[in-house]
């Protein structure tokens, strides 16, 4: 059967943490009529993402309907695509399913643990990164269903596993990856990250690292769109790393089933901010219709939210982050010239008015249509990150753990890493040397220079099996099991088994 099947590649490869597996059975047995229950990241009660398997009885909101909600239906909108224009999405990797056409994806570094398994490496072995893929770049040819921004080109980073374990130190890596990499491609140059995910810990913006590397690819002209985070409307702290005061800070709205957006109003399980800063618009999030992965851990887990055998339904600031990339994407394919900063001001600026509490706390929604014109392009200033405050903190309860000892201190999963030392190189852009990030063997020297930014999927197939082995989807120039030996047997921190931060999706539903 398909779930032994990944079950037994994730107990040889992945390394799930026991508790993490039962925590997801327990969720899945709560069964369509449960009703959602929230933890922030880092609770013991967050796992498995946080996502539970219940069922609204409809079919969910097309992309189609997304599209004409944030208003890229009509007018100039309606002609855009994304083309020439790069997004980065720093998540659980992508893997090859139809619905994502292979000339608009590359793979970045793999960073994540599964990376030592030929059979498992780049892929999305969770199903959370290909969903998000799907919404900003997917074309489904058995349903019909297209990304927001179907033409712009998606460079995949992986970090996380089946179950989302990742730190933030590779969150880090994979950041500074995308500031020095950015420029790579000339054709489709990276002007936006997505991402879906939200640290357990809520450290101070003047200090955080995750902060630090997120502006400085802000500051490098990169935009960076975060996931608020899905503890519930009174949930007032917005997640690490949308809490930076520089990046886009969205949270998810619920269009309540009609195509205005007068009624939309935030999303039941969406943080809506305030405390340490607000978010800054909210975009569609709620059972959102994208593409699944046959086999992986979200579609055995909820088979509830299947729609048809391609296509999924999900509920996050995940998702609301993934639409609002895309439209960063079309917005940028109209006007290149816009800054990060103009980015933002164009979009909050020309915000669509709502309702209800979203309309109490002056949040308003996503509307493209609206941006293409906007003429508001002034620039507000916001106090930096130093990057020299402790892992530690942005960790916050969540961390990763391998027999039962966590990952704690200055040290990052290959090894220590001291802030105050990583920070300047982040900043000039030089934590990377090849397949090198701060003097750690993570990854290949294959892909340097323009070489990996002509990378697609055309020599691989998808066969839409589960991870049973009998699939490999491998490229020789990121050969080598480079997290192998010293890199994994600290004494500190030596073991079996993982778990960590998770990513900001609230349903399947």
């Amino acid at each position: 059967m398909p779930h032994i099947a990944l079950r037994q590649r994730a107990a040889a490869g992945r390394r799930i943490v026991a508790a993490t597996v039962a925590a997801a059975a327990s969720i899945a047995g709560l069964g369509a009529a449960a009703a959602p229950t929230h933890h922030r990241v880092g609770d013991a009660g967050w796992m498995a993402g946080g996502w539970l398997g219940n069922s609204t009885g409809t079919g969910g909101t097309t992309l189609s309907a997304v599209r004409a909600a944030i208003n890229a239906s009509s007018g100039q909108a309606a002609g855009l695509t994304g083309a020439g224009v790069g997004v980065a999405l720093i998540d659980t990797g992508v893997s090859p399913v139809a619905g994502l056409p292979a000339s608009q994806i590359v793979n970045g570094p793999d960073l994540s643990f599964e990376s030592q398994d030929p059979d498992l490496r780049y892929l999305d072995s969770y199903g959370h990164g290909t969903h998000m893929a799907g919404i900003i770049v997917g074309n489904d040819p058995s349903t019909g269903t297209v990304g927001i921004a179907p033409k712009a080109k998606l460079t995949s980073i992986k970090v996380g596993t089946s179950n989302g374990a990742v730190d933030v130190s590779q969150m880090i890596a994979a950041i500074d990856w995308v500031v020095a990499h950015r420029n790579d491609d000339p054709a489709n140059p990276i002007r936006v990250i997505n991402i879906s995910y939200g640290t357990g810990g809520t450290p101070n913006s003047w200090s955080d690292p995750v902060q630090f590397a997120v502006e400085q690819a802000w500051l490098k002209g990169v935009v960076v769109v975060a996931a608020a985070g899905n503890e519930g409307n009174s949930d007032l702290v917005v997640s690490d790393p949308a809490s930076d005061p520089a990046v886009i800070a969205v949270a998810a709205s619920t269009t309540k089933g009609t195509a205005g957006v007068t009624d939309d109003d935030f999303a039941s399980f969406t943080t809506i901010g305030g405390n340490n800063r607000s978010v800054d618009f909210v975009a569609p999030g709620e059972s959102i219709v994208s593409l699944t992965v046959p086999g992986s851990n979200v579609d055995l887990t909820y088979p509830s939210a299947k729609v048809g055998t391609t296509l999924l339904r999900g509920s996050g600031s995940s998702q609301a982050a993934a639409v609002t990339s895309a439209a960063v994407a079309l917005l940028l394919q109209a006007r290149p010239t816009l800054t990060p900063d103009q980015v933002k001001t164009v979009l909050r600026t020309s915000a669509s008015f709502v309702s209800g509490l979203a309309m109490t706390r002056n949040i308003r929604a996503l509307n493209l249509g609206a941006a293409l014109t906007s003429q508001d392009l002034y620039a507000t200033g916001w106090n930096r990150s130093t990057g020299t405050g402790k892992l530690d903190d942005a960790r916050g309860a969540s961390r990763l753990v391998r027999d039962n000892v966590a990952l704690s201190g200055d040290n990052s999963v290959w090894g220590p890493l001291n802030p105050a030392t990583w920070a300047p190189r982040s900043a000039a852009a030089t934590s990377w040397s090849g397949g090198t990030w701060m003097g750690y063997r993570v990854a290949g020297d294959g892909w340097t220079g323009t070489s990996w930014a002509s990378r697609t999927w055309a020599a691989a197939t998808w066969t839409g099996k589960p991870w049973n082995g009998a699939t490999t989807w491998t490229d020789p120039d990121w050969a080598g099991h480079y997290w192998s030996g010293h890199y994994w047997s600290g004494h500190y921190w030596s073991g079996h088994y993982w778990s960590s931060d998770e990513w900001a999706t609230a349903l399947w539903s």
